[in-house]
């Protein structure tokens, strides 16, 4: 199973996981058009925490007993027995949050643009490589293999 791993010892705290993550997750996916006046909000699925001096990246961890997909009154969580992804389907979530109750990471929000639902990372899963990984100038964010957490 594939995950992102953030290192705070070479996160410099630049948030470019956050922008290029937005413009993924943006209509145009591009860069100057996801940040432009009129465009509508685009989310982020990555969050930037901060220690004093210390930075990291933090998203879903895709856990191997995820507590949102037990919580899902409609089935639009899911885990991916193949992949061991946990997604969202957009279509049958109807905005309870009780996702964002059960994840313990704080890695699920509310995409009040598209019809209140929830957003989570989904590692890129259309692109194929994760944009926050490939973007990241210090190499803090990569892809690791785990067998089990």
């Amino acid at each position: 199973m594939l995950r992102i791993k953030s290192d705070p010892n070479v996160c410099i705290g630049c948030g470019l996981c956050r922008i290029w993550c937005k413009v993924e997750h943006s209509p145009s996916k591009n860069i100057s058009k996801a940040f432009k006046p009129a465009a509508p909000p685009t989310l982020s699925c990555v969050e930037l925490e901060e220690r004093g001096c210390e930075s990291f990246a933090s998203m879903c961890r895709h856990c191997e007993e995820p507590l949102c997909v037990y919580g899902c009154i409609t089935g639009a969580m899911r885990k991916d027995p193949q992949t061991g992804l946990v997604t969202v389907d957009r279509s049958k979530c109807v905005g309870c949050w009780t996702c964002i109750l059960m994840c313990p990471n704080g890695a699920i929000v509310r995409d009040e643009r598209n019809g209140y639902t929830a957003l989570k990372c989904d590692m890129c899963l259309e692109r194929g490589f994760p944009s926050c990984v490939e973007h990241c100038p210090n190499d803090a964010l990569v892809i690791e293999e785990v067998e089990d957490v």
